[in-house]
């Protein structure tokens, strides 16, 4: 079979492009991003794995201007797959509301459209546990929750208007099987430079996380739940494979606390703060433009339910390989290291060694 995945270099693409290069069922995947390698790379067989399996297309689906023009260059390079994996989502630029909504929402739509007008028979796309609304305790929730957001997060505002977009695509198309997944937070080790550059930004020495903290400040009651790349790889495959449908809860069984996140870092030292506190300190540190995450991120990690994954466990045969804490470890150490990939997406800090063989494409404007 043929899958074509749009943001296929970011942190889920990466992984996802990893586990479909050693399955014998998907034949050929086409990449759409919107930084594709160099020809040249792509010519004389110069990108590194997982890298080196996809067919490439430069097309941003979030190009200013018309819809009309970017659908119909899209479904000509759907057609023919067999399903669409949809994963492209912007987080910056943080401070531009209008250009996020753009990406996430406008963007999700021209893909559903072209997906539609090349007849693919399978759209599965990115949701993310952002998209359910808030629980006041750790009860672990199904797909059943609502999935009305927090209102205060930019970022579970479009994922609950892409949820829309979706409900709406299999209204009007019910010859199309639309599968959305759920996850919780996704790390890995090559991902780390990314997710530093999101969520971090330069106001925390990544370099210095090797080394052990005076102290974690923790806002109270703030818990993290996570899922490796690769195990979300794995669901999206048997998605795919299996043309499922519906919404998949996607993540670990475990959830992380301060006290544990604190062992690895500060060795166990940790100081407890209001989240009222910590969000004005986050909000001042945002408008400042000293971090790039805003304080809707903490509205919504401190409100998110827990997941509960049996659907995709009895649907798709899924478990996870890595715990919460297991893949929250493998992140910090590849965030002390500056770890990266050759795609623009996920570089590596400067400094770094070179990424073989892409070094055009991993620079940025490269």
């Amino acid at each position: 079979m043929r899958v074509a995945i749009v943001g296929a270099s970011g942190n889920v693409g990466t992984a996802l492009l990893r586990r479909l290069a050693v399955d014998a069922t998907v034949t050929s995947v086409v990449g759409v991003v919107r930084r594709p390698p160099p020809q040249r790379a792509v010519d004389q067989r110069l990108l590194p794995p997982p890298y080196d399996r996809a067919e490439w297309v430069g097309l941003d689906i979030a190009a200013p201007g018309p819809d009309a023009p970017v659908v119909d260059r899209l479904a000509r390079v759907l057609a023919g797959a067999d399903a669409v994996v949809h994963l492209a989502w912007a987080l910056h630029p943080s401070h531009d509301r209008s250009a996020l909504r753009h990406t996430n929402v406008t963007g999700s739509r021209r893909v559903a459209e072209a997906t539609v007008r090349a007849g693919v028979p399978h759209l599965v796309a990115a949701s993310s546990v952002g998209t359910y609304s808030p629980a006041a305790d750790e009860e672990p929730r199904d797909e059943n929750w609502p999935t009305e957001g927090v209102r205060s997060s930019s970022y579970s505002v479009d994922k609950v208007a892409l949820e829309r977009l979706l409900d709406e695509v299999e209204q009007r198309h019910p010859e199309l099987t639309v599968a959305r997944v759920r996850s919780a937070l996704v790390f890995q080790h090559s991902a780390a430079r990314q997710i530093t550059r999101n969520f971090l930004g330069r106001l925390v020495p990544s370099r210095r996380l090797d080394e052990e903290l005076p102290v974690l400040p923790w806002p109270r009651g703030l818990r993290l739940q996570a899922v490796h790349a690769d195990d979300v790889a794995q669901a999206y495959r048997e998605i795919v494979v299996r043309r499922q449908r519906g919404g998949f809860n996607v993540a670990a069984d475990d959830v992380v606390r301060g006290d544990e996140l604190a062992r690895l870092l500060a060795g166990g030292r940790l100081r407890e703060v209001e989240p009222a506190a910590a969000r004005t300190a986050l909000a001042a540190a945002w408008t400042a433009r000293l971090v790039p995450m805003g304080p809707g991120w903490l509205d919504l990690a401190m409100t998110v339910p827990v997941l509960d994954s049996s659907r995709a466990r009895d649907k798709l045969r899924w478990a996870p390989t890595r715990t919460t804490t297991a893949s929250l470890a493998e992140l910090l150490a590849g965030i002390a290291e500056g770890a990266g990939t050759a795609s623009p997406a996920l570089r590596p800090r400067r400094g770094t060694a070179p990424v073989t063989g892409w070094p055009a494409w991993a620079r940025p404007g490269g």
